[in-house]
């Protein structure tokens, strides 16, 4: 508990569990945590448009197991997918921020 003694930040925080930006360490939970984030909007999103997972699939000509995948943060996901499949298959915008 003494490395936790002086974080006053999430940042900090993420530095002590992870490491500085960069570090493989901090590289790999920045991944899966937007692998999470894309997964969680995905299936909200989804079951928004009262689609299916198979429903999604079709209309946007990728598989149902993809589809599953992606939803349960296990696969990547190609920048082109994910804009066909929310704005194609959900008619959603994706807009995106680097920081």
């Amino acid at each position: 508990m003494e490395k936790y003694k002086n974080i006053s930040n999430f940042e900090q925080l993420l530095e002590v569990e992870h490491g500085k930006m960069g570090t493989e360490s901090r590289v790999q939970y920045e991944e899966n945590s937007q692998k999470f984030i894309i997964s969680e909007m995905l299936k909200e999103a989804r079951k928004e448009a009262n689609m299916t997972q198979e429903q999604l699939a079709e209309k946007t000509g990728t598989k149902k197991s993809y589809i599953s995948k992606i939803e349960n943060g296990k696969g990547n996901i190609q920048l082109s997918t994910l804009f066909r499949l929310f704005e194609v298959g959900l008619n959603r915008k994706i807009g995106l921020t680097f920081l």
